[in-house]
């Protein structure tokens, strides 16, 4: 699976884009979202690209800004990933979910019922 920089270009709405910086900071995300599942699934893109996006888009690591009465927090600032994106992540690799673990051995026979069952209880229908 590979993001290409014209993705996170248009991605995120710009009309150039910085390639050296771009792959840099793709090629991080990749091996970040690699540390959650190897190899990346087919849906993994949108991931890689959020994470690279954010980092592209805010490279001060600026958290908040006020200009007069006006104030704006940001996300965290750097290359992270989001729980919500891990969660993704192992969603697409087919990780994740309810199941069911029966502790019970294959080789265990079932146990007798007590008192023992008539075998028509209600008569022949």
């Amino acid at each position: 699976m590979e993001v290409t920089t014209e993705e996170l270009r248009l991605y995120l709405g710009l009309t150039e884009i910085d390639t050296d910086r771009a792959e840099l900071l793709l090629e991080q995300a990749a091996s970040l979202a690699r540390s959650i599942v190897d190899p990346l699934p087919d849906g993994a893109k949108a991931v890689v690209l959020s994470m690279a996006g954010r980092a592209y888009a805010n490279p001060q690591g600026i958290s908040s800004e006020q200009i007069g009465p006006y104030a704006v927090q940001r996300p965290q600032a750097g290359l992270y990933m989001s729980r919500d994106e891990r969660r993704t992540l192992s969603r697409l690799a087919g990780r994740g979910g309810a199941f069911t673990v029966d502790p019970t051995p294959a080789t265990a026979t079932p146990a007798p019922s007590w008192p023992p069952l008539p075998s028509r209880p209600w008569g022949p229908w």
